[in-house]
């Protein structure tokens, strides 16, 4: 595997009055159930950081080291990009407390939250930035717990050397079917390991096909069944698997979204230049490639652009 990424083709234009203003390259695959490649874009065997698109692989890890959490809303809590809103923070805190434990276990750095109207809500009653509003608190609290429950040290949790992160690797490195090329620091702290789209694609169909209460499924249905707590109200893979009936999806920072379907196949993409706007119109766009079809879809197909407040372009795939 090559130790750097090529780069992608152009897949989204900016068209603005008429006008093309812009391009967004990047790199897409689209397998078959069999995980077969059928269609693909740009660089998609070179390792990138998915960023938080690993989060449920991570989470495999976490139960596979001994995290218990009888309710599947905690684990898609713990697998989470969470925007941030009342009861995102309310899980995680209630996760904490029960091991007697608070915010100041957590190693990812106070953050306000990631969600717009949440972030305003925070700002207009006074509030700051506190460790459980950061959106990977969830990651992070099931992180600490799961260190609890191995018997390891909380204490430098975070670090790639510790137990835990290598568990986690170990779990990445599994599923997506290939060595991690390189071991990075997240804007939580945490690892964040390069792994190819490819390979990405791939651990999300796993994830789907796996057997019923296996580590894998448990993630997987844990997700699709509490959507809004992975991302939030507004959130784009939050919105997915509500609106895609078996679809389960996760963001990424840096322009990465991946998303799979049982017996369908599996999708994963990244935007060169991390362009949150251009990852879901491409996506569609290799959904649709499978055969998948829904209303949430042709809502993110092409996004339009706006000029004060009427639409005066669009931002729209070109593959």
């Amino acid at each position: 595997m090559r130790e750097t990424y090529a780069g992608g083709v152009p897949l989204v234009e900016v068209v603005r009055s008429g006008f093309v203003e812009g391009l967004h390259r990047g790199s897409v695959v689209v397998l078959d159930p069999s995980g077969a490649a059928v269609a693909d874009a740009g660089d998609v065997t070179a390792p990138v950081f998915p960023r938080s698109a690993s989060k449920p692989m991570q989470a495999i890890g976490m139960l596979r080291a001994g995290l218990s959490l009888t309710d599947p809303a905690d684990v898609a809590m713990v697998s989470a990009s969470h925007a941030g809103e009342g009861f995102h923070l309310a899980r995680v805190g209630a996760l904490l407390s029960a091991a007697g434990l608070d915010e100041s276990a957590l190693g990812c750095p106070p953050d306000l939250p990631m969600g717009e109207l949440a972030r305003e809500a925070v700002l207009r009653a006074g509030g700051g930035a506190t460790r459980t509003q950061m959106n990977c608190s969830g990651k992070h609290t099931g992180m600490v717990l799961a260190c609890l429950a191995a018997g390891w040290p909380r204490d430098g949790y975070w670090r790639p050397e510790h137990p835990l992160q290598l568990a986690l690797q170990a779990a990445v490195e599994e599923f997506t079917g290939e060595p991690v090329a390189a071991v990075g620091v997240d804007g939580c702290g945490a690892p964040v390991l390069a792994i190819s789209l490819t390979g990405l694609a791939r651990a999300y169909l796993r994830l789907v096909s796996g057997e019923p209460g296996s580590p894998e499924r448990t993630v997987a249905d844990a997700m699709r069944a509490h959507p809004e707590l992975v991302g939030g109200t507004w959130a784009e893979d939050s919105r997915l698997m509500r609106g895609v009936p078996g679809v389960l999806a996760k963001i990424g920072a840096e322009g990465v979204i991946a998303a799979a379907v049982p017996g369908v196949g599996a999708v994963a993409v990244k935007i060169d230049d991390g362009a949150a706007r251009a990852r879901m119109p491409v996506l569609v766009s290799a959904l649709r490639r499978l055969g998948v079809r829904a209303p949430v879809l042709d809502e993110y197909a092409e996004l339009p652009l706006l000029g004060g407040d009427l639409p005066v372009g669009a931002i729209r795939p070109l593959w």
